[in-house]
């Protein structure tokens, strides 16, 4: 038994278990070159000996790392599957663009404004309250050839929700994100029946009863 205990510490200590490569992967807006530096200093640790408090730790200073998975590949691999935090809108504060994920962490700023994702206005509420919370419930909900032609997002309460779509720039009064998914196929209904050259507004606020008011 001795002797059998001796094999398996040896084989678990041994250098040929040791970590000689590190591969990531998932990485977009993340430098993956970067978050390798960050973590290569177990580089030669024993396999068994990895210190996975450490690594964890070392990902942590990524902001825009969302979640990881790790995958140990004998004898010598440790893969890094990475989940970066996705763009939901952009919120304008102080003449600065933030990209924000749906956890309000920003993704990104810039001084510009960003293509691709609508404007978030709440008033100057915090993205960790419940007013943004419930404009990214909204954003969520729509499927993305409706999120495509959204160009802003606006609320002062989790209740009066609107949206501004691109093109002549026709309004949509959404209200609370309640029924959000029912919301979204009737406002696509009442589009695909409109003609999108037409000044107006949507009102989808009850799901039952959509309108477009010309104005």
């Amino acid at each position: 038994m001795a002797s059998l205990v001796i094999i398996i510490l040896a084989a678990i200590f041994s250098p040929i278990l040791a970590l000689r490569q590190i591969q990531i992967d998932g990485t977009s807006r993340v430098s993956a070159d970067e978050v390798h530096s960050a973590v290569d200093g177990q580089l030669g640790t024993p396999l068994a000996l990895i210190d996975y408090g450490k690594l964890t730790s070392e990902l942590a200073a990524f902001p825009l790392i969302r979640s990881f998975v790790t995958e140990v590949v004998p004898p010598d691999t440790l893969l890094i599957h990475i989940v970066e935090r996705q763009p939901v809108g952009a919120v304008l504060t102080g003449g600065t663009y933030h990209l924000v994920d749906p956890a309000g962490v920003t993704v990104q700023e810039s001084a510009d404004r960003l293509p691709g994702v609508p404007v978030i206005d709440i008033g100057g509420a915090s993205t960790s309250g419940v007013v943004f919370d419930s404009v990214v419930e909204v954003l969520l909900s729509l499927p993305p050839e409706l999120l495509a032609q959204v160009d802003s997002v606006s609320a002062t309460t989790q209740d009066n929700v609107s949206l501004v779509l691109t093109g002549v720039g026709q309004r949509v009064t959404w209200g609370s994100a309640d029924q959000s998914q029912r919301k979204a196929a009737l406002l696509t209904a009442l589009i695909a029946q409109t003609d999108p050259a037409s000044a107006g507004e949507f009102d989808v606020s009850a799901p039952n009863n959509g309108v477009f008011r010309p104005s």
